[in-house]
C-alpha cells in the first residue's frame, strides 16, 4: 500500500523554521499570483488601451469580492482544520472538509445567481459609464463564470495549508501565471485565428486556469498524509460544522468584501476630485506595485493561522504568542527591505503597464505617500491572522467596516467639500486611516492573547 509522506509537525518542531517552511512557498506563490495580475494589467493596458484598464482597475473591487468570499471559507476552514489537527482529530478535520465544500458551494450559487443585481450597482457607484463601464463589466461577468473553481482551490488549499502544504498551491500559481502569459494575447489579440476577445479574453484565460487549478491540487489533497477518502466519504453534513464554518469564515468575508468596497468608495472619491481614465489608471497600476513590496509579508500571514490554529489546538499558548511574536519581526523586517528595493524603481514599473507620462507621474505620486501605510498592512494582517487562529474572528468585521468605509467616506467627504486639498487628500487620509486601525488592533489583539488559558476552550 502506498504510504503517505509524513508532514512536518507544527506543534513540536521549530518556530522560525516551520514559519519559513510555511510562509516561503505561500510567499513565491503569491509573487506569482502578483505577477499574473500584472500580465493581466499590462495586456489590457497596452494592447486594449487606458479605457480597458480604467474599466479592469474599477472592476478589481467586485473581483476582490469574489475573493473575499473564497478566501473567507478558505481562512475558517484552515483555522478549524488546523485546530482539529491540533487536537489529533481526524474525524472533525474530514467533517470540516466535507462541510466546507458544501457551504462553498451553496455560496457559489448564491454569488453566480445574483451577480446582475450588485454589479452594475457596484460599477454605477463607481462613476463608469462609456467604454470604461463597458470593459469592466465584460471582465467580470466572465470572471463570475468561474466562481465555484475560485471556491474550490481555497478550500482545497485551506486543507493543505492546514496540514502545513503552501507548496501546492505555489506550483498552481507559478503553473497559472507562465500559462496566463500565452492565454492573455491568445484572446485579446486573437493569436492562431481566434478573434480578439479584448477584457474578456483576460477574464477567459483566468476562469479555464482556475479550473486547471482545481483538477491539481484535488490530486494533491488525495496525496496528503492528513486526508483519507474513506474517512471523507464517512462524514456527514452537519448543520453545527457549517455553523462553525460561517462563524470563522463570514467574518473573513465580510473583513474582506469591505476592502473591495473600500476600494469602490477611493474610485468614488478620486473620480470625483480628478475625472477621467488617468488618476484612476494610476491608481490601479501603482496599486500592483504595492502589492510587490507586500508580498513577502502576505505568506507571513497563512504561516500564522496555520500555526497559531494547530498549537492552540494542541493547547499550547506559548507557541501561539511566539509564532506572534516572530511573524511580526519578519513581517516588518520584510517591508522595510521589500520598500528599498521597488521604491526607486516605481515610475519604470508603473510604465510597463501604461505608457501614458501622465499615468506614471499619478502612480508615482501616490506611492511616494502610501509609503508611510505599508506597515500597517503587515500589522493588521499578522494580527488578524491570530485571532482568527484562536477562534476569535469577529474583531476583523469591525475593523475592516472602520477602515474601509465609514472612515473614508467620513474624511474623505470633509475633505472633498471643507478643504481643497485635491488628490493628495485622499492619499494622506488613507495613511491616517490605516494607522488608527492599526493602533485599536493592536490593543484589542494584545488584550485576547494575554487572556488565553493554558488549555482553550474548544
Amino acid at each position: 500500500m502506498h504510504q503517505k509522506k509524513i508532514a512536518k509537525n507544527l506543534t513540536t518542531d521549530s518556530i522560525y523554521k516551520l514559519i519559513v517552511d510555511i510562509a516561503l512557498p505561500s510567499s513565491i506563490g503569491l509573487l506569482f499570483h502578483t505577477l499574473y495580475n500584472v500580465v493581466d494589467t499590462y495586456f489590457a493596458g497596452q494592447h486594449v488601451g487606458t479605457d480597458a484598464l480604467a474599466g479592469i482597475t474599477l472592476g478589481f473591487p467586485i473581483y476582490f469580492i469574489l475573493i473575499a468570499i473564497t478566501s473567507g471559507i478558505g481562512n475558517g476552514t484552515t483555522a478549524l482544520a488546523s485546530i482539529a489537527l491540533g487536537k489529533k482529530s481526524s474525524s472533525d478535520f474530514h467533517a470540516f472538509a466535507l462541510n466546507a465544500g458544501i457551504v462553498g458551494l451553496i455560496l457559489s450559487v448564491l454569488s453566480f445567481a445574483f451577480r446582475q443585481t450588485y454589479i452594475p450597482f457596484l460599477f454605477k457607484l463607481s462613476g463608469a459609464s462609456g467604454d470604461v463601464l463597458f470593459n469592466g463589466v465584460s471582465y467580470i461577468n466572465t470572471i463570475f463564470f468561474g466562481i465555484f473553481f475560485f471556491m474550490l482551490n481555497s478550500i482545497i488549499n485551506a486543507l493543505l495549508t492546514a496540514q502545513g502544504d503552501t507548496k501546492s498551491y505555489r506550483n498552481f500559481l507559478i503553473f497559472g501565471f507562465f500559462l496566463n502569459v500565452l492565454l492573455d494575447p491568445l484572446f485579446i489579440m486573437g493569436w492562431w485565428g481566434l478573434p480578439e476577445l479584448g477584457t474578456f479574453g483576460v477574464a477567459l484565460a483566468t476562469v479555464l486556469i482556475q479550473l486547471l487549478g482545481m483538477i491539481y491540487l484535488f490530486f494533491k489533497l488525495l496525496k496528503s498524509e492528513s486526508f483519507h477518502w474513506v474517512e471523507f466519504k464517512a462524514a456527514k453534513v452537519s448543520f453545527a460544522r457549517s455553523k462553525e464554518l460561517l462563524g470563522q469564515g463570514i467574518p473573513s468575508i465580510l473583513s474582506n468584501a469591505a476592502s473591495a468596497l473600500g476600494v469602490f468608495v477611493i474610485n468614488y472619491f478620486i473620480v470625483k476630485i480628478a475625472p477621467g481614465a488617468t488618476t484612476i489608471a494610476a491608481y490601479g497600476a501603482a496599486m500592483r506595485v504595492e502589492q510587490l513590496v507586500l508580498i513577502p509579508t502576505m505568506g507571513l500571514n497563512t504561516a500564522a493561522i496555520t500555526l497559531v490554529g494547530q498549537n492552540y489546538g494542541a493547547g499550547l499558548i506559548d507557541r501561539v504568542k511566539e509564532t506572534k511574536h516572530k511573524t511580526l519581526l519578519l513581517g516588518i523586517t520584510f517591508i522595510v527591505v521589500g520598500a528599498l528595493i521597488i521604491y526607486p524603481l516605481i515610475r519604470p514599473i508603473i510604465g510597463l503597464f501604461n505608457s501614458d507620462t501622465a499615468v506614471i507621474e499619478a502612480g508615482w505620486y501616490y506611492l511616494h505617500i502610501e509609503i508611510f501605510a505599508l506597515p500597517t498592512y503587515i500589522i493588521l494582517g499578522l494580527y488578524t491572522s491570530v485571532l482568527q487562529g484562536v477562534k476569535k474572528p469577529n474583531w476583523a468585521i469591525f475593523i475592516g467596516l472602520y477602515r474601509q468605509i465609514i472612515m473614508p467616506i467620513l474624511i474623505f467627504s470633509v475633505l472633498l467639500n471643507a478643504f481643497p486639498v485635491g488628490i493628495k487628500g485622499i492619499w494622506f487620509g488613507i495613511v491616517f486611516i490605516n494607522w488608527s486601525a492599526t493602533i485599536f488592533t493592536f490593543f484589542y489583539a494584545e488584550h485576547v492573547i494575554k487572556k488565553l488559558a493554558i488549555k482553550p476552550t474548544l
